[in-house]
């Protein structure tokens, strides 16, 4: 039988922005799930969550079955969340020497690496737009992020309580508004309805195949947005259209 090997690279992805790897280091610290949650300023849903999210990325359990009641009590790790918690101090301390060397290039220089934030992230999303957090509205079903793009332009995502207390968002935090490109509608005019993001552009690129509707929407000099064409119109190089993204479909994400 093949031995299952920890597939460190997922569930370290995002380790230096992600209250998740915290979550379990506290928990080892402290034996208690309520305990970590408390220090990690989440609630005890969002600690669990954490930990199932993270055995998941890891591809085995991270937490003894074994674990206590409601309170949480007599947690501890298993040996795969132990190797996760000593790989995430490894990562750490590389990060911590890379960006001491970059802090001595120049400005210009460091502009961009504030830009790179994404490079890290595997997806299969297309679409991968950085972003700063403009306003954070709590609602009882969920939080509505409210994103600005660098054109200006506001885009939305609708994510739940236990993952904004995970993440760590803050007003003017940079992240990344991920959406696939199917999630996508272009066409010259759209009317806003419901909880959907409409944002403005021109065609960039227009698939020379009849069959396929794919279009990239340039959002600005630095910004590209693929989505698929309405298929009612037809649209050319350089014409102003818009996309409609469904608030639902819009993920945020934090550099690595």
């Amino acid at each position: 039988m093949k031995t299952k090997t920890i597939q460190f690279d997922q569930v370290l992805g995002n380790a230096s922005t992600d209250k998740r790897v915290e979550v379990l280091r506290a928990i080892h610290q402290s034996g208690s799930i309520s305990e970590a949650a408390r220090v990690n300023g989440v609630s005890y849903k969002a600690a669990w969550q954490a930990i199932e999210t993270l055995s998941n990325l890891a591809g085995m359990p991270l937490l003894d079955k074994s674990v206590g009641g409601s309170g949480g009590g007599g947690a501890f790790l298993t040996p795969a969340g132990l190797q996760v918690l000593q790989a995430a101090d490894l990562l750490a301390q590389a990060k911590a020497q890379t960006l001491a060397q970059l802090q001595g290039v120049s400005q210009g220089g460091a502009n961009q690496v504030s830009s790179m934030m994404g490079i890290g992230i595997r997806t299969s999303m297309r679409n991968q737009l950085p972003a700063t957090v403009a306003d954070i509205i709590q609602t009882p079903i969920g939080v509505r992020i409210v994103m600005a793009l660098a054109d200006g332009q506001l885009l939305c995502a609708r994510i739940t309580h236990e993952s904004l207390e995970l993440l760590g968002l803050k007003k003017k935090m940079p992240i990344l508004a991920l959406c696939k490109a199917t999630a996508v509608t272009i066409a010259p005019t759209i009317v806003a309805l419901g909880q959907v993001n409409l944002l403005k552009g021109y065609v960039s690129r227009v698939s020379r195949s009849k069959t396929d509707r794919q279009v990239s929407m340039a959002l600005g000099p630095s910004i590209q947005l693929a989505g698929f064409l309405d298929p009612t119109v037809s649209v050319k190089n350089k014409q102003e259209v818009m996309a409609a993204i469904d608030e639902s479909a819009v993920v945020i994400a934090l550099g690595v």
